[in-house]
């Protein structure tokens, strides 16, 4: 065979391989000029920015662009491509409709096209909320004829890589606000823009672009180059590097996944080829496959929302974002405020516009099964915004239902968002944006004088006192009153004489009635301090030295297999090597008893996880002895003093009584400290217990946490007649008012 017959199928192929990559691409070769369907009749471009145009076309073909007395023309590159800049637009003193053509081999010709303003409105099901389902929706809706109020709607789907286009068919094309086009719209999204429209005194056109979907995390939003942005997010960006195609690391990953199926089948030839058994081939690496198969929910992985709901309009000019999302990602806690700078971060580097502002909605107060969570988040979101210069905030714990995650009052959701957005985008400083916020905090005798900023004059929306504050002091958080003075709230507590620590509104149900007397924007939920410690620690004599909170629980109000704990520090004893670990439990029954104990050993595991409770996910199941006990109670009983040893019983699973460990002197009978791990169930009924084994005591018992109020709880043996020692099946939380359990812990 000569050269030239043995290259031909080869270059069949080329040119067959050829025609694939560019029918994947979208690219064909004969094709008529297309742009994607961001661009359309009635849409409005942003003006004071450049202005992308981009589609594609046939290879090599000159496309020209005409808009507002501007001729722009790119060629189309070999991969069809192609991408003109228009120059920053103004707006026009009366708004005139233009059209604007796009001219190749075929021309496209959009009319009615507006130069003004466009926001992307985006989140989770309160951005997504239509305004027939919001509250006064029918009125809004009659009275929703404003033609300069552009509107367009993304339709909810996910992708593994990035899109080209939106398929118009099941979204909503560019059109003009009216009563048959605002029904099904983001109601937040609507009020936002009917906002600026009626502030903009030269009536500045609005364009707003809906892509929300209820339920998503803010993952899925996020392009890959945000989760680069941001350090703290290493996991999440390496495993989107991965899979990504184009990256060094998905390069890397496919060389060594391809060189080792190849080196499989040269192997599996010559065992065939020798009638020998083949191997298996080698497996494929987790890190390449596509990233909706991370979830059973595959729009809920990193990027894929950005990918089919985002990436088909960049880098269309806009202004800027509005965001209500949060509730699907409430567990993120401190985390949350991470995600959200990778979140604008890769906003801002897909648009081109490293100054696009993301003005954000912070979550309403709802009844979840804790009270503890949401605080930390909203404290995320706060902390976001004030670090941003560019973005804001809008609090909303005025306008809920706490047994409704969907507040339906969405007006003063919009608003707000556009107070945000005349002040701190467009600059009317007179346009008063920004909630009163602690400026100085300070602890004067019995009392916690607070200073806020962003105020003249406080007021409550009830003409009551203003309400849920709380103060500390060792013995942990009380409730507090509060009175104002101009600027300035004291509060203070009965029984509280030295003060460390003060909070407002820090619970998830919390509906609180402080705000400014002139624009009625409501005061945030806030901590400052830190509680000292129990002065009964300091009973633990010389060895109390260096502890340090790890954890900080109320067993009464934590209900549920996963406890919720109001202090969480497991992140700041990551790497670091713990000596001693010391538990501390409190309790006050309904006559005002308080009893309580400490007790402290050796750490007996290095993961912060299994120091606390042990939940299913904390992976703690201990049967064993621990060493060099301390412990200090004032329940009668309790043997004070140091101790060779003792032992601890944690574990998420159902037990027995039977004395399976062999300790001496352990029943066989009750409920005490030889128990044995019955693992079939997890979780089950879970224990969490701590004995001195020489004393045959129990120090402290927390058992069955998921009965929250009912849990079974006790400091010392439990005395009684068939009662068992270690507390279970007693329900003995339903006799307590308040419970504190501290997980301490002493680094070398």
């Amino acid at each position: 065979m000569d050269l030239e017959t043995y290259a031909r199928p080869f270059r069949n192929l080329r040119a067959f391989l050829l025609a694939l990559v560019f029918a994947g691409a979208g690219i064909a070769l004969n094709a008529d000029v297309k742009v994607p369907a961001i661009f359309g009749d009635n849409m409005v471009i942003q003006l004071g920015r450049p202005v992308p145009v981009w589609g594609s076309a046939a290879p090599g073909e000159k496309v020209t662009v005409t808009f507002a007395d501007q001729t722009k023309s790119a060629v189309a590159g070999a991969d069809g491509k192609w991408r003109v800049n228009l120059d920053p637009l103004h707006a026009d003193p009366k708004p005139t409709p233009r059209e604007l053509t796009i001219a190749g081999k075929n021309t496209l010709r959009f009319n009615n096209v507006l130069v003004g303003v466009v926001w992307i409105c985006s989140g989770q099901s309160n951005m997504e909320w239509t305004l027939q389902k919001s509250e006064n929706g029918a009125d809004a809706i009659a009275e929703s004829s404003h033609p300069n109020l552009r509107l367009f709607h993304v339709k909810k789907t996910w992708s593994d890589t990035p899109r080209d286009d939106i398929p118009l068919e099941n979204s909503w094309a560019w059109a003009a606000a009216a009563p048959e086009t605002t029904p099904k719209f983001s109601a937040v999204g609507y009020y936002f823009g009917r906002a600026l429209l009626n502030a903009f005194k030269n009536n500045i056109p609005v364009g707003l672009i809906n892509t929300s979907w209820g339920g998503t995390r803010i993952e899925p939003w996020t392009s890959p180059a945000g989760f680069a942005a941001v350090p703290a997010l290493a996991e999440i960006n390496t495993r989107v590097q991965s899979v990504q195609p184009g990256t060094e690391a998905n390069k890397t990953l496919t060389a060594k996944a391809i060189a080792a199926q190849e080196s499989w089948l040269a192997t599996a030839r010559a065992a065939t080829a020798a009638g020998k058994v083949i191997a298996p081939p080698p497996e494929f690496p987790k890190a390449l496959r596509p990233l909706s198969t991370d979830m059973a929910s595959r729009h809920q992985n990193p990027t894929v929302l950005y990918n089919a709901m985002i990436a088909p309009f960049v880098p269309f000019a806009v202004q800027g974002a509005i965001w209500y999302q949060g509730e699907a990602n409430r567990a993120d806690g401190a985390l949350y405020y991470d995600k959200l700078n990778a979140l604008i971060a890769s906003w801002r580097a897909e648009f081109e516009n490293p100054a696009m502002p993301l003005h954000i909605v912070q979550l309403a107060p709802y009844k979840y099964n804790d009270t503890v969570t949401l605080p930390k988040i909203w404290a995320a979101q706060e902390r976001f915004a004030r670090d941003d210069k560019h973005s804001g905030i809008a609090i909303i714990n005025d306008i809920g239902n706490i047994q409704d995650i969907h507040p339906r009052n969405k007006l003063t959701v919009g608003a707000r968002l556009a107070l945000l957005a005349l002040n701190k985008t467009y600059g009317i400083t007179q346009v008063k944006c920004d909630s009163p916020a602690p400026s100085e905090i300070r602890f004067e005798r019995d009392s916690a004088v607070i200073t806020f900023g962003n105020t003249a004059k406080l007021a409550t929306r009830d003409n009551a006192a203003p309400d849920w504050f709380e103060i500390a002091d060792a013995s942990g958080w009380h409730k507090a009153g509060a009175t104002i003075k101009d600027n300035t709230v004291t509060v203070r507590a009965e029984g509280v004489t030295q003060p460390a620590a003060v909070r407002y509104a820090w619970s998830g149900t919390a509906e609180p009635n402080l705000r400014d007397a002139a624009t009625g924007l409501q005061v945030g939920a806030f901590t400052h301090g830190e509680i000292p410690l129990p002065a009964e620690i300091a009973k633990l004599g010389d060895d109390a030295k260096g502890f340090q909170v790890l954890y900080d629980l109320n067993p009464l109000a934590s209900k549920g297999h996963e406890v919720t704990y109001n202090v969480n520090n497991a992140a700041k004893f990551a790497g670091k090597k713990i000596k001693r670990v010391a538990y501390f439990l409190s309790l006050t029954d309904h006559n005002d008893r308080d009893t309580h104990a400490v007790v402290s050993f050796d750490a007996f595991a290095q993961d912060a996880k299994k120091l606390g409770v042990p939940t299913k996910n904390s992976g703690a199941r201990f049967q064993q002895n621990v060493t060099n006990l301390v412990v200090r109670s004032n329940v009668r009983g309790v043997k004070n003093g140091s101790f060779a040893r003792g032992n601890i019983e944690f574990w998420d699973c159902n037990y027995s009584g039977a004395n399976a460990t062999k300790v001496p002197g352990a029943s066989d009978q009750l409920y005490d400290f030889g128990d044995g791990m019955s693992t079939g169930r997890s979780p089950g009924y879970g224990s969490m217990q701590i004995h001195n084994t020489a004393e045959k005591q129990t120090i402290i018992a927390y058992n069955h946490w998921s009965e929250g109020k009912n849990c079974d709880i006790g400091i010392g043996n439990q005395t009684g007649a068939n009662k068992n020692p270690d507390w279970t099946f007693s329900k003995s939380g339903s006799s307590l008012q308040s419970a504190r359990l501290l997980v301490l812990v002493k680094t070398e």
